[in-house]
């Protein structure tokens, strides 16, 4: 696949892909006879657990660890391991957040729908 169907099975824009490429998150993909970027079902695998890994606030260096190890067969190193810990528990925490949260706005709307309406004017 070229480089804007990555982006669209991916939501990363090009320059990003291109960026992961350079730093080595992303291996250097083959090219074409035009030297077009050919991109494999594997890149969009490994591009969106890094975009999902950036939106959970994991370093680039971290990301580059956990790659380098699931790369290699190995285990990650001990810190890795620990800032997985560390980022699990936050998503723990803002699974329980997004609970309580929906349980308010649920509780808000049974509540609103039994009082009477006003129009957009104010008035009842």
């Amino acid at each position: 696949m070229l480089i804007h169907e990555l982006t669209q099975q991916t939501g990363v824009p090009t320059k990003t892909i291109r960026y992961y490429e350079s730093i080595g998150l992303l291996p250097s993909p083959t090219r074409a006879a035009n030297n077009y970027r050919q991109y494999r079902s594997e890149d969009a695998e490994r591009l969106r657990f890094i975009a999902s890994a950036r939106a959970l606030d994991f370093s680039l260096a971290d990301i580059s660890e956990i790659l380098a190890s699931r790369d290699h067969g190995i285990a990650p190193c001990q810190r890795v391991l620990d800032t997985m810990t560390k980022e699990l528990a936050g998503i723990d925490r803002r699974v329980v957040d997004l609970l309580a949260l929906r349980d308010s706005l649920n509780q808000l709307q049974k509540e609103g729908a039994i009082l009477p309406l006003n129009d957009v004017d104010g008035q009842t």
